[in-house]
């Protein structure tokens, strides 16, 4: 039987890129026998960002791992809290220029895309922020609705339902492109800002499996992606279906890693530090 070593950590989760759960199915897979009967599924930035804030990396996703494809992609946001009153990321940028001493941000832990995410609004808005790790998206929604944060930086899947339901106010998307879950809202491009920051998921096998392998099952699990019914069951939880080559999920990691390398450098973040 296939044995599939399974990061379960939940997308905001994967906003615990650095902890156990993200290193559980990695090490699974890792140093496998490369006989096509252990295959990786992970998400794209437990690859590129746990070897970044790792002390001493313990695996090399390049080296450590032959890729097989692209599977689906999810979606970050800013969010806003009602209390504030805004309605657009524009008026929340002016809202914290107006409230610096209250313009506080949470993210659903240290260490990940949104962490990373308002590092780098910070740093391109040129104001002042203080970030707040949480432990996940649940809290951070229940301190939004509540007026107890401003506002957030965490994954679509975890908000979209408040959003909609009027208790919170999602004021951007990460993406390139508008979300199909919430064509209404622009991205943060679209809102001024030069920063895209989407999700992925990703397969891989052992390092030393075949090549030709990989190429198959990347076409398997394309044909899986294709299917209605499946496309249906991953949009009803925002992941959108890919499907791709082994070269071009090769690709999207070395882009990933590329775009954030020298950003978390400039944070200085390793696990292990409380900011």
């Amino acid at each position: 039987g296939v044995q599939v070593g399974v990061d379960r950590g939940r997308r905001a989760g994967e906003e615990r890129a650095h902890g156990g759960d993200g290193l559980i199915g990695i090490r699974a897979v890792k140093g496998a026998p490369p006989d096509g009967t252990t295959i990786l599924v992970t998400t794209g930035p437990t690859m590129y960002l746990l070897p970044m804030v790792e002390n001493e990396p313990s695996y090399d996703s390049a080296r450590d791992f032959v890729p097989v494809s692209l599977l689906t992609r999810f979606e970050f946001v800013v969010v806003a809290s009602p209390t504030i009153g805004v309605t657009d990321f524009k008026q929340l940028v002016a809202w914290i220029k107006a409230n610096p001493s209250k313009a506080s941000y949470g993210v659903p832990s240290s260490g990940t895309v949104p962490h990373f995410t308002g590092f780098q609004l910070e740093k391109t808005l040129g104001l002042a922020m203080t970030r707040v790790p949480y432990r996940g998206s649940a809290p951070i929604i229940t301190d939004l609705i509540a007026g107890h944060l401003p506002f957030a930086v965490t994954t679509l899947a975890d908000t979209i339902t408040q959003h909609r339901a009027g208790g919170i106010r999602i004021v951007a998307v990460s993406g390139a492109v508008r979300s199909p879950f919430l064509p209404d809202v622009p991205t943060l491009k679209e809102a001024g800002v030069d920063l895209v920051a989407d999700g992925w998921y990703g397969m891989w096998l052992p390092a030393g499996s075949s090549p030709e392998f990989a190429k198959k099952l990347s076409v398997a699990a394309a044909a899986v992606l294709a299917k209605p019914d499946v496309q249906e069951k991953l949009k009803a939880v925002t992941l959108i279906p890919v499907g791709s080559t082994p070269e071009e999920l090769t690709k999207a990691l070395a882009a990933d890693t590329a775009f954030w390398q020298p950003i978390v450098k400039a944070t200085g973040y390793k696990i292990g530090m409380i900011v």
